[in-house]
């Protein structure tokens, strides 16, 4: 069977799975700052980078944290990615000892604009699909560009036929 439902090729993430690997990702950077500084900041990708960045700034112990917003849909129809609201680029400069975070990079579209804004910074990602990967620097988990990530703010817990048969 070709045709399948959103869910059926779903990667269903709990707040705890998202937790567990936004340690992870926060661990797999504890040593690729800058040996005589650490990381300086944070930018949050906003507004599905915000929950692990918030994570990493703390298992790293990063004060200074911002967000960048990117946007690229209006409802559900593309459209070229624009920057909607920039971090303090005083405190931020060309990215150099900064983290950029996100929950997802898909087709590195967003991080393609985001990267013009902050060339130096270190990119990484909690998620990665195969198109988006050349744009991020340190990812935890890899999955087929086809698959569909459900994040935990986008769901609720709620009864489900089954997938066949009654």
């Amino acid at each position: 069977m070709t045709d399948r439902l959103p869910h059926e090729k779903g990667f269903h993430v709990s707040w705890d799975q998202l937790h567990r690997d936004a340690r992870a990702l926060a661990w797999r950077l504890q040593d690729h700052g800058p040996a005589d500084t650490g990381w300086r900041a944070v930018v949050a990708i906003t507004r599905g980078g915000m929950t692990p960045a918030m994570i990493v700034a703390r298992e790293l112990d990063i004060r200074i944290v911002d967000t960048i917003s990117v946007k690229s849909y209006n409802h559900q129809t593309q459209t070229e990615p624009k920057v909607i609201k920039s971090p303090d680029m005083e405190i931020i400069g060309d990215g150099a000892g900064v983290l950029i975070v996100d929950d997802l990079v898909d087709t590195g579209r967003t991080l393609e604009v985001v990267r013009k804004h902050m060339p130096k910074a270190h990119v990484a990602t909690v998620y990665a699909k195969p198109m988006g990967r050349p744009m991020v620097d340190t990812f935890v988990t890899e999955v087929s560009q086809d698959t569909w990530i459900f994040f935990p703010w986008d769901m609720a817990l709620q009864y489900v036929e089954p997938y066949r048969g009654k």
